[in-house]
């Protein structure tokens, strides 16, 4: 892991700060035994998960003063974990998910690092038939739809951990593939809504993307 070059930031909520050991940048690298190449994922794409996206502040802003109180939440593809460790800080049931083989180690680092509990991760894909992270009320997630292919293996695993009544929130950033994907959600009995954040002055550019709301 000595190759392996790190920064840290403090990203502020209101007056509660998020501590977060993140990958320098997006060129670094890392898979010495094969393990993430294994799992389909190229050189190119090693990197991703280690960094903060703006979908994924606008989605932790957007969870900073929501109603959790009584909801079990998954968030999916949680990559650093920005917002799941913010509704860890707030005492959220929450349950972290993702493909990276590196997510989870970073995960407990920041959960120290923020002097809280350990979130529990399971890391899966979206093509996993079976799992064992049960049902959920809330789930969210932050830039998810990255390949055509995503709509159909994202809303089915959706589905397959979402209460009968279940409300699911992504940012999606304008990759021009949310539309497929809401599609699917409606033929599994959501209705959907979007909008865009009401606030972003936290980000360095203009967020061009929305905020979509499922309910069922």
């Amino acid at each position: 892991m000595s190759s392996l070059r790190v920064s840290y930031q403090t990203i502020e909520f209101g007056d509660t700060d998020i501590h977060l050991r993140t990958l320098r940048d997006k060129q670094e690298f890392l898979d010495a035994e094969g393990i993430a190449e294994k799992l389909g994922i190229s050189s190119a794409q090693w990197s991703l998960f280690g960094v903060v996206w703006p979908s994924s502040e606008v989605l932790a802003h957007l969870m900073s003063d929501f109603l959790i109180k009584d909801k079990r939440i998954l968030e999916i593809g949680c990559g650093i974990g920005l917002t799941s460790l913010m509704l860890n800080q707030r005492d959220a049931d929450i349950t972290a998910t993702d493909y990276h083989p590196e997510v989870e180690g970073f995960l407990k680092h920041n959960a120290a690092l923020n002097e809280d509990t350990e979130i529990p991760f399971v890391r899966t894909g979206w093509a996993d038939e079976l799992t064992e992270l049960g049902k959920f009320d809330l789930i969210i997630g932050s830039d998810l739809l990255y390949e055509d292919e995503h709509a159909d293996l994202l809303s089915q695993f959706i589905n397959q951990h979402a209460k009968a009544g279940c409300e699911v929130i992504i940012v999606d950033p304008g990759r021009g593939r949310h539309a497929r994907f809401s599609k699917m959600m409606v033929k599994l009995g959501f209705t959907h809504s979007q909008s865009q954040p009401a606030e972003t002055n936290y980000l360095e550019n203009k967020f061009r993307g929305q905020i979509i709301r499922y309910d069922r």
